[in-house]
């Protein structure tokens, strides 16, 4: 498809597709991903019922889901250098080592939202 064909329901339906086979891909394929859909599916709706008004329930829930986002692009970086690079080499392991930090990062915002949001309630 070239990028002068227009977008339109058929296109989307495709990305969709796409999305779901990469969504099942990473739940099949991914250990980390899984732990990450479990935990997801209890702290969501935590956060839902947590969370005062709209604001703190996007942020609560949202910080998950970019949390499994970021994931899924590290599964997808250690797919494709391995692809292309088999054998150990530095730069192949600093990309791994990257995208991991990314998630892990993610991981800290997590706790920062929950913390500042749920800890500061609390603490009051």
């Amino acid at each position: 498809m070239s990028s002068t064909e227009p977008r339109g329901p058929r296109q989307i339906l495709k990305a969709l597709r796409w999305s779901w086979q990469g969504l099942k891909a990473g739940f099949a394929f991914e250990a980390s991903f899984r732990l990450e859909v479990y935990l997801f599916v209890i702290f969501a709706p935590l956060g839902l019922w947590l969370g005062i008004g709209p604001i703190e329930k996007a942020i609560l829930v949202g910080s998950l889901i970019l949390v499994l986002s970021a994931e899924l692009l590290n599964s997808a970086i250690e797919a494709v250098v391995d692809k292309a690079s088999p054998e150990f080499h530095e730069l192949a392991g600093r990309a791994k080592d990257m995208g991991s930090a990314a998630v892990f990062m993610l991981m800290t915002n997590v706790m920062l939202c929950w913390g500042l949001i749920l800890g500061t309630r609390w603490m009051l």
